[in-house]
């Protein structure tokens, strides 16, 4: 059997451990993962773009377990009701190629995108950074607030998006949370005056300039989440030229990321060995830091392993036949085809 975990089972799980802790232990989780990052068959993500936006898979694999993601990417679908992204993924057995796991990936892929830059900002951000810059205040952006509020001791966060309902949504959200101040911007350059990291996640499929060179001080650190696929971009190349950049995957940060502006040979660091201590970090206080970050496969691939623990953990999700039962007599799958076969099955786990 398979276990599926639909949107509101995940939301079950996340309200069970506390939203907080689950994003913690999943960067925790990540990090793992990246400290493996050898043991593990990496390859960029397909994907196929059309004018309104992008279908993609990601595929990774260690030597026991599988996982991939669908996920696409539409800015315009707010307009008619819809997320701009949404998933679904697996995990599988590699022996046997039997899928563990169908679990939705829309909300996951929000609370892994936070865990992730916030793994990368304790490995890159000053140690004393309090106040942040939001801009894009979209559905990735409570998730990022809350996550560098709760692990990295943000106090004070500065918002901004062209869309001034988004921003209501989003303070309106943090209320909750009455140790984060949370200050309404007038622009991008308003909302990073002062900052000590700025995350930018916009949604808009085009070579924006949300941060240029003017707007950067001394010691920031840029979390670059908005650009993530190939003419999508956040960051103006010069801001790049003057930083040092720190990548997931190169090969696919080259296509999708904020650096596809610059030189094939521009120099990058690759996060995974700076977590593993064979690359430096930040190397003075006053360098400016980027995560150009596009989201990689092997961070579905942690976030999948952990859900399907917590989902057995808390006995939550569904058990389906996803593949037909083998039974005694795995060489017989015509008997599904035939009359009187087998009936459907649904069982709830919780």
């Amino acid at each position: 059997m398979t276990r599926f975990i639909d949107v509101p089972a995940l939301s079950h799980l996340v309200r069970e451990v506390g939203a907080p802790r689950f994003m913690e232990e999943l960067a925790d989780t990540i990090r793992e993962d990246f400290l493996r990052w050898e043991a593990f068959d990496k390859s960029a993500r397909v994907a196929s773009h059309s004018p309104l936006g992008v279908i993609e898979l990601m595929p990774v694999a260690d030597t026991e377990r599988y996982a991939f993601k669908y996920v696409n990417g539409h800015p315009s679908n707010t307009a008619c009701g819809l997320y701009t992204v949404m998933a679904f993924g697996v995990l599988a057995e590699v022996g046997t190629g039997y899928p563990l796991l169908l679990s939705e990936l829309t909300l996951t892929t929000a609370l892994r995108t936070a865990a992730t830059s916030v793994m990368a900002a304790r490995a890159l951000a000053r140690p004393d950074a309090r106040r942040m810059a939001l801009i894009g205040n979209g559905a990735q952006s409570e998730f990022q607030a809350l996550a560098f509020h709760t692990q990295l001791g943000i106090e004070e966060l500065s918002v901004f998006d062209v869309d001034p309902l988004a921003t209501e949504k989003l303070v309106r959200n943090l209320q909750v949370f009455p140790g984060l101040r949370v200050r309404r911007a007038t622009s991008a350059a308003d909302a990073v005056r002062g900052a000590d990291i700025v995350t930018t996640v916009t949604a808009d499929k085009t070579h924006a300039t949300i941060l240029t060179p003017g707007m950067i001080e001394p010691g920031m650190h840029i979390n670059g989440v908005g650009g993530d696929c190939p003419g999508k971009t956040e960051l103006h190349p010069d801001v790049l030229r003057r930083a040092r950049v720190f990548v997931e995957y190169e090969p696919q940060t080259r296509v999708e990321g904020d650096i596809q502006q610059l030189d094939a040979d521009f120099p990058v660091v690759d996060l995974w060995r700076v977590l593993a201590g064979t690359a430096q970090g930040r190397q003075s206080e006053a360098q400016v830091t980027v995560f150009d970050s596009v989201g990689f496969a092997l961070e579905d691939y942690s976030a999948l392993r952990y859900v399907y623990r917590l989902a057995c953990e808390h006995a939550v999700g569904q058990e389906v036949d996803l593949v037909p039962p083998a039974d005694d007599d795995p060489k017989n799958l015509f008997r599904f085809a035939r009359g009187g076969g087998a009936r459907a099955s649904l069982r709830r786990v919780a």
